[in-house]
């Protein structure tokens, strides 16, 4: 089948909603359909390519609001092209990815226009915030007035996760199913094979270390910051923490960690480096209160054989079901990490036996070949 993919944003930009598209794209190749991604030009990278997996992208000129996270289209002669080119297309189905985009809009106009049964997969489990209470109000406002056009032109509705599901709920949209964010588990562990690097050679790190491991976003509401505090304060002997990311957290958690070389910051870096750096991790830390669908960290850190602390915000909880696969924090200071951190490191069988319970649970529910299985099944019902 020809199938059409709209996500407001996409590789080579960084985020769960873009790998989830890619992902997804690449599998649904994999058994024998072919996908058009359709996404906005924010990384200022060519306007039509193919990749190498055989995935056609289109990259529509336009605005980057808030730094790219909200991007807008712009109405030009590109524009148009682009869009009548897309028209010619003969597509069975439209995918799009995220409910609070106008590109949603334009996308489930376009499969109305074209006659082509359409799905929206949610991929939060709340409100967009860029952590000021005004524009936050009015960002609400802006998501139910979106969302209510939405649901004039789309009808079916999915969920990476129940989290996200329920939240869909909060706009009055009934979700007809899950489909879990995942991950490509034969690509990791081809990567965990032959690492890039040794991140424990590199940094002096002895051998029988306990080495905790943050990678993400380095934004208020992921925790990062709050996790180097517990990690400092917890004073746990011979661990080390490494942090992987950029953003707005990465001066305040250089400025807290002064000379202490047990925390480490990497900086950005790409997949392969993180994977890398997760084979030479014993524990991943995750104490995030953003509205996450389902964390793609926590099932990399999974893959790896990381113990997972995390917190019940988003679908994680929908992987760490219980104490017996990882720790659920109820929030993210300090106070609460502290004990999850000395817990993961002092009980070491009580590590490894969850480690290698939730790895048996990510086989059988977070892979890529089972989701794009059940998507394709929607697909070919035409619902």
């Amino acid at each position: 089948m020809n199938i059409c993919i709209f996500a407001a944003n996409y590789l080579p930009n960084i985020g769960g909603v873009e790998r989830y598209t890619y992902y997804l794209s690449k599998e649904l190749i994999n058994m024998g359909n072919t996908v058009t991604v359709v996404t906005n030009n924010v990384v200022n990278g060519l306007n039509e390519e193919v990749s190498p997996e055989g995935i056609k992208i289109k990259r529509f000129p336009c605005f980057n609001f808030l730094d790219g996270r909200y991007p807008v289209k712009k109405i030009n002669g590109l524009t148009k092209k682009l869009y009548n080119d897309l028209l010619k297309e003969d597509f069975d189905f439209v995918i799009i990815n995220a409910r609070f985009y106008l590109h949603s809009l334009f996308a489930a106009k376009f499969a109305k226009q074209k006659n082509v049964p359409c799905l929206t997969i949610e991929h939060g489990s709340s409100h967009l915030s860029v952590n000021n209470k005004l524009f936050d109000f009015l960002g609400g406002i802006w998501e139910h007035y979106v969302t209510a056009v939405l649901k004039h032109y789309c009808k079916d509705y999915y969920g990476v996760s129940q989290a996200a599901c329920d939240w869909s709920g909060h706009f009055n949209i009934k979700s007809k199913g899950v489909f879990f964010n995942s991950i490509d588990l034969s690509e990791i562990n081809a990567l965990l094979e032959t690492p890039v690097c040794d991140y424990r050679k590199e940094n002096d790190i002895p051998k029988d270390a306990t080495v905790f491991t943050y990678t993400g976003r380095l934004v208020k509401e992921k925790g990062s910051f709050e996790l180097a505090q517990a990690f400092l304060q917890a004073n746990i002997e011979n661990a080390y923490l490494i942090i992987a990311g950029d953003g707005d957290m990465f001066e305040d958690i250089k400025a807290l960690k002064k000379d202490d070389n047990r925390i480490i910051l990497l900086g950005r870096v790409d997949f392969k480096h993180i994977v890398a750096l997760l084979k030479n991790s014993d524990i991943f830390c995750l104490p995030t209160v953003y509205p996450e669908g389902l964390p793609t960290s926590v099932l990399e850190a999974a893959a790896a054989k990381n113990f997972v602390i995390t917190t019940t915000f988003g679908g994680a909880k929908e992987f760490i079901l219980d104490e017996s696969y990882g720790i659920l924090l109820n929030g993210n200071s300090p106070e609460e990490i502290i004990p999850a951190l000395k817990k993961a490191s002092e009980e070491k069988d009580y590590r490894l036996n969850a480690v290698e319970k939730s790895y048996q649970r990510l086989k059988e529910h977070f892979v890529w070949e089972k989701t794009a299985q059940k998507v394709a099944n929607i697909i070919k019902k035409g619902n």
